[in-house]
């Protein structure tokens, strides 16, 4: 799934402190601007991940606007793809039963296919091609 949130940059000594105000617990920083993006994309990706395993509701992202007249530092839109992010970091191997014809089972064993390595491409690839395909 992919969200679009507003982050807002304010320097500080150690260099930019980044948060979003949509989800106040997202708060980091880094030493230079484009690290404390990085660092902002990284904890919101984290943030919004535990949030759709938890079954929770997304905030829904308040306008660019509403943070402008407030806000003392550097506006920035942060997009995070959630399922990209989950493809990323979750490398957890889960063991899995699947059943297919015997035939199909012997041919893979005389070619030497890892059917786990194939399934796991296939299934990446149909989730890459379709995000919102059910899982």
């Amino acid at each position: 799934m992919t969200y679009r949130y507003t982050c807002i940059l304010v320097p500080i000594s150690e260099g930019y402190q980044a948060t979003v105000p949509d989800l106040p617990g997202v708060v980091t920083f880094g030493a230079t601007v484009d690290e404390a993006i990085d660092m902002a994309q990284d904890a919101l990706s984290m943030a919004l991940l535990t949030m759709e395993d938890e079954g929770l509701a997304m905030p829904k992202p308040s306008p660019v606007e509403n943070h402008v007249a407030q806000s003392q530092g550097v506006i920035v839109l942060l997009t995070v793809d959630t399922l990209r992010y989950r493809m990323q970091t979750d490398t957890k191997a889960v063991r899995k039963n699947v059943s297919m014809p015997a035939w199909m089972s012997s041919l893979a064993d005389q070619h030497g296919i890892n059917c786990s390595q194939v399934l796991q491409e296939a299934l990446r690839a149909r989730f890459e091609k379709n995000p919102q395909t059910p899982a």
